[in-house]
């Protein structure tokens, strides 16, 4: 039914200052560890990044089985390559081992006398071969360092094999120790090497790799038992002879050597076998083969084969062995290179075609979590901003509407799309736009609502108007005591019925209309609030300082400091008084009003104060507490501060009065002496021994006291309106004719006694002539004597007052639209038809 306070306006706007409050569920707190705590993008992110993860482990460890396999064939391939040089060395130390068993034996056959510079001329071109070849193999196999552990192992035990190769050459030239033991150090280092030559190991899933390793280790196995053979010949050639032991190691080793060919050619692919065919066949090859068939054993004794000439023969034929097995080697790292790439290849696009995906994958969910979250978090923000701001100023601007109701304007959604997202923002707005609706109409409905009780107080104040001015008439016109204060507790009741109206006038958000055009006493506006009370008697001005209230504010301050009084008289005893102070504080003032009734609880007291702090709207509980609502919006409308205290013996009121509403003393003309009326005056010198005796319910005032000079006011415009003294008929300034005229000493022309005017309208009011009542001659600008003023009666003077204000209420009351006008038309201010 009312409006709220002007303050409201304040709390729209922090909404807009302030940020939106997040915690839209300020009772529980958001937990990390709950799931439906989380907010959307932790969710979306949760969804993308779990299975991109998982994608990512999978993907992780299959692109690790690829690197590992790329990385052993790598390794596989190296090992291979590294077989060139291995080849190298054996080949080197099956020369030299085999010169060495012919230099031995020589040496041995010819004793002390044999030559040892030609041994060891012929022996050291061998050895420094030899050595250059291992230096070449040590290089080769640096960045092997880090291959697996078993190749490591087997390099290791060729370098010490070769470590003892070369600690054994020195006994070689005095040959102190027998041939089978140094020629056993050779032995043991070639084998090793061949071990280390068959190291490489591709794995289970690459037999190829494997069958070509074999190739080449089986085919270095022949060549090693077809120099074994040719040192066991030369040794004999430089001997001379056979022993029983040569003849049967020759047997062992050409059938090892049957048999590594055979192994060989099972593993062989058909080209190295062709290959093979060709060297066997080769003029060189077939030369040292005959040569050997020579010394095999027949019909008779091996022969001995000439030295020199099996050497250059076997040479050959292993110079043709060596290129044959460099050939078949060259097959096996070809091939091992090529898995190596191959599988480099696949391992990397692989793993692109893993990037590729993850990316592509990730950009398809970080587009789509970009989309929702963006329409969640628009949707979100109109969300909060129409919880927050826009609903809020809305049901604000409708709720302190003073004239129609204006137009909402609901924002569409911000969220276009046609998901279930934007569906959901969709029925949000039209959720919006409905309560913009309901909004509206309540306002529509609060504000007809409002102007039925405004017509309807304005109509009873018109009425209780009415009342006041026939009980003045009878008041003026009764001499008996007993009807007289009946009359006046008939005035007083009805002045706080009047008081009623303009608190519903209050609650409906209309301004009172009893204004004052001048300043008033803050001492003469407590005196007219406590006129507006029933137990006005009990009220006690203690100290009210000289301050002034400006005038549009009288009757609405008056109206709140008789609610707080009231509320003091009703809630203490009616034995005990309401103490009334008024001090100046900073650039305002202060009124206490305190009281010594039953007091507050401190939940009711802290609820009062918060009413009073910010007004609520008009309900229920508006009527059942009226006062306190009233007090609360006029406080509001004039920044007023009420805060209610609790004091040892009662209830104090404090009143915080705004500069605004002070104003400076305007003068003893303008702020004439009170009227004979006022609640504390004295009544006459004659009577001003003996204390005033106050008209209270069910005892008669003395009657002594003059009816006509009444000292006891009812209503708080008989204190508000200045005292004078009787004038001579013709009236005062509250006259209908004006105020009464005296001639002038120096002769000047006085506007006449009765106004010109130019008739009266169809509403019986007299038509105002501009300028007629002016002077006909200019007056000289000498100073002139101030005119005596005279006052009018105190009681016709109220009586107009209430005449008048009862006139103009009951105008407000009817709703009159147009003016009638005579058909011949009226003369206007203007003179103009």
């Amino acid at each position: 039914m009312g409006a709220g306070p002007d303050r409201a306006h304040g709390a729209v706007s922090s909404h807009r200052r302030r940020r939106f409050d997040v915690r839209v569920v300020p009772h529980r707190r958001r937990s990390p560890f709950r799931l439906r705590d989380w907010r959307m993008r932790t969710k979306l992110a949760t969804v993308l990044v779990v299975p991109s993860v998982a994608f990512l482990v999978l993907a992780g460890v299959q692109t690790g089985a690829l690197v590992n396999q790329t990385t052993a064939l790598s390794d596989f391939a190296e090992q291979v390559g590294i077989g060139r040089e291995i080849t190298a060395a054996v080949h080197r130390l099956q020369q030299e081992r085999d010169r060495v068993a012919g230099e031995l034996a020589e040496l041995r056959r010819a004793g002390a006398g044999g030559d040892r510079d030609v041994a060891i001329a012929a022996l050291k071109p061998l050895e420094a071969a030899t050595d250059q070849a291992m230096r070449e193999l040590r290089q080769a196999a640096e960045p092997l360092t880090d291959a697996d552990a078993s190749w490591r192992v087997a390099f290791s035990e060729a370098l010490e094999a070769y470590d003892q190769v070369v600690y054994i050459r020195a006994a070689v030239p005095p040959a102190v120790l027998g041939s089978d033991t140094i020629l056993s150090n050779y032995h043991r280092a070639i084998d090793v090497l061949l071990n280390l030559l068959a190291e490489p190991s591709p794995g289970d899933d690459h037999p190829a790799l494997s069958d070509a390793v074999l190739r080449y280790v089986q085919l270095a196995r022949v060549k090693e038992l077809s120099s074994r053979v040719r040192a066991e010949l030369y040794e004999a050639a430089r001997a001379g002879r056979y022993d029983v032991e040569d003849q049967v190691a020759l047997s062992d080793l050409r059938a090892q050597q049957l048999t590594a060919l055979g192994a060989f050619r099972v593993a062989a692919t058909a080209e190295q076998i062709r290959r093979y065919d060709q060297t066997s066949v080769d003029p060189e090859f077939l030369a040292a083969t005959r040569l050997e068939e020579r010394s095999l054993p027949g019909d008779g004794e091996p022969q001995v084969l000439p030295a020199p000439e099996w050497w250059a023969a076997s040479e050959d034929r292993q110079e043709l062995l060596r290129q044959f097995e460099v050939s078949v080697l060259d097959d096996a790292v070809r091939q091992a290179d090529g898995a190596s790439n191959g599988q480099l290849r696949t391992t990397l696009l692989v793993a692109g075609a893993i990037v590729t995906v993850l990316l592509f994958a990730l950009l398809i969910s970080v587009l789509v979590g970009r989309s929702v979250a963006r329409s969640m978090r628009l949707l979100r923000s109109q969300a909060l901003r129409i919880a927050q701001v826009e609903l809020p100023d809305a049901l604000d601007r409708l709720r302190t509407v003073t004239g129609g109701v204006p137009a909402i304007d609901v924002a569409p959604a911000v969220v276009r799309s046609l998901d279930e997202i934007g569906e959901l923002a969709e029925a949000f707005v039209a959720v919006h736009r409905s309560a913009v609706s309901v909004a509206v109409e309540q306002a529509t409905m609060r504000r007809n609502v409002n102007g039925m009780f405004v017509n309807l107080a304005r109509r009873s104040q018109v009425l209780v108007e009415r009342q006041l001015e026939l009980l003045d008439d009878l008041e003026r016109e009764e001499s008996d005591p007993d009807q007289l204060e009946n009359l006046f507790k008939l005035d007083h009741l009805a002045a706080r019925m009047r008081r009623n109206d303009e608190s519903l006038l209050v609650l409906a958000g209309t301004e009172s209309t009893r204004r004052w055009n001048r300043p008033v006493r803050l001492a003469v506006v407590l005196l007219a609030a406590g006129a507006e009370i029933e137990q006005y008697q009990r009220v006690r001005h203690e100290s009210v300082a000289e301050l002034h209230v400006v005038g549009h504010a009288v009757g609405e301050v008056v109206h709140l400091l008789a609610e707080l009084l009231e509320n003091a008289t009703a809630f203490s005893r009616p034995d005990t008084v309401v103490r009334v102070t008024a001090r100046p504080e900073g650039h305002g003032a202060v009124i206490e009003i305190a009281d010594q009734g039953l007091g507050m609880s401190p939940t009711a007291l802290a609820e009062a104060n918060a009413v009073l702090a910010e007004p609520p709207a008009a309900d229920v509980a508006a009527v059942e507490r009226m006062g306190l609502f009233v007090v609360s919006h006029l406080a509001a409308r004039h920044k007023i501060e009420v805060r209610l205290h609790a004091s040892a013996d009662g209830l104090t009121a404090r009143i915080r009065l705004p500069r605004e509403l002070l104003a400076p003393d305007p003068g003893p003309e303008l702020d004439p002496p009170g009227a004979s009326r006022m609640l504390t005056g004295a009544i006459a010198a004659a009577n001003r021994a003996r204390p005033v005796e106050l008209p209270v319910a069910g005892r008669r005032p003395d009657p002594a006291v003059p009816r006509s000079n009444r000292p006891v006011p009812v209503r708080a415009e008989d204190v508000l309106a200045p005292a004078a003294a009787p004038v001579p008929d013709g009236g005062g300034w509250w006259s209908r004719h004006g105020p009464a005229t005296t001639p002038s000493g120096d002769g000047f022309p006085v506007p006449p006694p009765v106004p010109v005017t130019g008739g009266t309208n169809a509403r019986g009011l007299p038509v105002r002539v501009p300028m007629a009542q002016l002077s006909a001659v200019t007056r000289s600008a000498r100073p002139e004597q101030q005119p005596i003023r005279h006052e009018p009666d105190p009681d016709a003077v109220g009586g107009m007052l209430s005449r008048l204000y009862s006139g103009v209420r009951r105008a407000e009351a009817e709703e009159t639209r147009e003016i009638p006008m005579p058909r011949g038309g009226v003369p206007t201010e203007g003179g103009r038809q």
